[in-house]
This record gives C-alpha cells, structure tokens and sequence, in this order.
C-alpha cells in the first residue's frame, strides 16, 4: 500500500530541517500514531484507612478499596521485615494491627496513657486454627506459662 501511495515500502522518508533546508542524516519512520488514554486516575486509586471494618471469623481487616479494607502485608514482606531485623514492627504488624482483638484495646490505651510500650497477645487467626483443630478431634491444651531460664549444667548434676 506504501508503494501505491508513492512512498518506501519501509515506511520511511527523508526529513528536511525546517532552518536550514538540508537533510537528516537517517531516514525517519512516518505514520498515524494511535494513542489510548489511560482512565487510571490517582484520586480513584488512592486509599487510606485509620480504623475500619474487621471480618467476622479471623478478626483481620477486611481487603480492598470498596470495602474500606485496609492494607495486606504479604509473606514476602514478612520475609524483608525478617532479614531487615525488623522484629518489633513485625510483631506489631502480625498481632495488633491485624487481629489481636484485646491487643487493640491495650495499645489503644497505651497510646491515651503515653506509654510506648505494648503488650501482643494470642492473633484470632491461631484461634480460628485452634478451633479447626478441635473439630478435627484433636485435644489442644493452651498453657499459659513463660520460659524460664535454660538450665544450667551445673543444675543438672
């Protein structure tokens, strides 16, 4: 069709510059451009959320934009946290602004007393598999104790 309408069969022609008159050196690719615009606006995408609605079962935040749900924080940014060192912020991330029900309470608390410290508790979502392990049949015994100090080998004897 290029060689009908009397052009290369490239695609390409000589271009003049407009001040001196003279050629380009390389031929240049000429032709309609066809452009779509993106309907991707930042003002629809953009989402944030303080406090919100919870699920039910697991007591985790609810996901998307239209659910006002908050923002998942995935098994690959566990593992940055991890290798980054980052252990307090991740026991933040995983217990109390997820679905450390009393957890949210105590910070909350912490927060109006101008305490900085916290306290995590036992995550719904161990909860809901302690349940799930009970259904199955299986005895679970949560016990409540700390770890005392390891024992040393001069106890032993």
């Amino acid at each position: 069709m290029l060689k009908l309408a009397g052009f290369d069969a490239s695609g390409q022609s000589t271009v003049y510059d407009g001040r001196t008159g003279d050629a380009f050196d390389r031929k240049v690719t000429m032709g309609y451009i066809y452009m779509l615009k993106l309907h991707h606006l930042v003002d629809d995408k953009i989402h944030a959320r303080s406090i919100g609605p919870y699920s039910l079962v697991t007591q985790q935040p609810l996901g998307g934009k239209a659910q006002f749900g908050g923002q998942r924080f995935g098994e690959m940014e566990v593992w940055a946290l991890e290798a980054y060192g980052a252990a307090y912020t991740l026991q933040e991330m995983l217990t109390v602004k997820s679905d450390d029900v009393a957890g949210r309470t105590k910070v909350y608390e912490a927060i109006v007393r101008g305490d900085d410290t916290f306290e995590a508790g036992i995550p719904e979502s161990f909860n809901v598999l302690v349940k799930e392990m009970r259904s199955l049949g299986l005895n679970v015994d949560l016990h409540n104790s700390k770890v005392g100090p390891a024992p040393t080998s001069e106890a032993a004897e």
